[in-house]
């Protein structure tokens, strides 16, 4: 019987998840070796400091600061440490070295992904990232492998479980955001410091990797429009809910036609997150708590939806563990390691080439020819308006009556919407432009 082969795996960053993959490794080893073919044998795991104390008990022998030397005698190397450096040099250099890399580094594969995929390329060996976009949900895999054969159009992902909570916290409770995001950090869902979820960073880098899967193309954090969701009040929210809607934080990225007045037209890609309307019914309107979803229309195999657990360090460490074994299985059983495809070059549109619907919250002066007015103005600027409603209310203090106006446009171009609002803003029957948030799935 022929002896099984041994693939060394060093293990960078030990966190919740790198924890947790740490312990599958070594508690499920006759499993994965059954499914590999090979032993993977956890031979280190890189830390800052080798006496932290973790939520894990795992071998102290196991633990080095010496990252370098334990990627450079690794067959698999498990990047989990975060941040832009060291982690770009250490990946770089496993890379050079022939080893596969797993990371679920969202922000380095967003700011510098091109140059590890070429690393990749010309080494002939695996990079795989499934951990980066929406923790345990197996999405990335099957856009890249599944839907190869087929056209994605467009990509809509609730892929931020920390804002998602917030949100629905807003919606179930009417909290305002400041006291839902304070009820997100008591239960470990948020961070001391949330910048990166609030402000819509993290999605941002999400939507980059998915843009970059679905079209074949490499769009990097720059290429996307972001907006966070800290300008969402109550208000916003309780008027979305009387609407039949619900805000969500949603990473967008879509193929649109566009007029190119040297070639005659062509297409481009539209990548942004920012809040965003969704009627009660969609699909992904009923994503609760921290989950995360992404939802997918191709040309041939219509609407998808993937649905599951965004974060955490057992979700998120299978993940990391499957796209371990594959890479692990391509070494056992040998051929070419799978690397990008990103075979075309569609150009990043920015936010003003995007097409949506809007919805527009006005507090306007109650007096006739107000509405037909507005309506003028909308059509002037070639916006259609799909719904209009009106609510008056009077000022306890003046016993002056206005009117609140909430109107949802069909589609139109962010261009023709952006500067509808502003003009709106000139009109003198204009008390204040209360609300502005883009509208999905209408």
């Amino acid at each position: 019987m022929t002896e099984m082969r041994t693939l060394k795996v060093a293990l960078l960053g030990c966190g919740n998840v790198g924890a947790q993959v740490a312990r599958i490794l070594i508690e499920d080893a006759d499993a994965l070796a059954a499914r590999t073919g090979a032993r993977l044998e956890l031979s280190g795991i890189a830390v800052r400091n080798v006496n932290s104390k973790r939520d894990v008990e795992l071998p102290q022998e196991l633990f080095t600061t010496d990252a370098e030397t334990l990627v450079k005698d690794a067959d698999l190397v498990i990047e989990l440490m975060g941040g832009i450096e060291p982690a770009r040099t250490l990946i770089l250099s496993a890379l050079t070295n022939g080893a596969c890399v797993v990371t679920g580094n969202k922000a380095l594969l967003a700011q510098d992904g091109p140059t590890l995929y070429e690393a990749a390329d010309k080494a002939g060996v695996q990079l795989s990232f499934e951990a980066a976009v929406a923790g345990a949900i197996p999405i990335l895999r099957p856009i890249r492998d599944s839907l190869s054969g087929d056209r994605i159009t467009r990509v809509l992902g609730i892929v931020n479980g920390t804002t998602n909570f917030i949100l629905d916290q807003m919606d179930s409770t009417g909290a305002q955001f400041a006291d839902a995001l304070a009820e997100a950090q008591r239960l470990g869902y948020a961070e001391a410091d949330p910048t990166a979820d609030v402000e819509g960073h993290d999605a941002a880098a999400k939507a980059a990797i998915l843009a970059t899967l679905s079209f074949h193309t490499r769009f990097a954090l720059e290429n996307v429009h972001c907006e966070g969701i800290t300008s969402v009040t109550a208000a916003d929210i309780a008027a979305a809910k009387d609407a039949g809607f619900v805000i969500k934080l949603l990473a967008i990225a879509e193929k649109l036609a566009v007029t190119d007045t040297e070639t005659g037209g062509g297409e481009g890609v539209s990548v942004r997150v920012h809040p965003t309307l969704l009627p009660r019914e969609h699909p992904l309107a009923a994503v609760r708590g921290a989950f995360n979803a992404v939802f997918i229309e191709a040309e041939n195999a219509g609407e998808l939806m993937f649905y599951g657990q965004g974060a955490g360090g057992t979700p998120t460490a299978s993940a990391v563990l499957g796209d371990l074994v594959s890479a692990a299985r391509r070494l056992v059983l040998g051929g070419p390691q799978r690397t990008e495809t990103t075979t075309g070059h569609v150009p990043a549109l920015p936010i003003d080439a995007s097409v949506t619907s809007y919805y527009i919250g006005l507090d306007v002066a109650d007096q006739p020819g107000v509405l037909a007015r507005i309506a003028q103005l909308f059509a002037g600027n070639g916006v259609s308006i799909e719904t209009m409603r009106q609510t008056i209310h009077r000022d306890a203090e003046s016993n002056v009556e206005s009117a609140e106006l909430r109107i949802v446009t069909h589609r139109a171009s962010e261009a023709a919407l952006a500067a509808t609002v502003e003009a709106v803003k000139g009109l003198d029957v204009i008390n204040s432009v209360t609300s502005v948030l883009r509208v999905e799935g209408v």
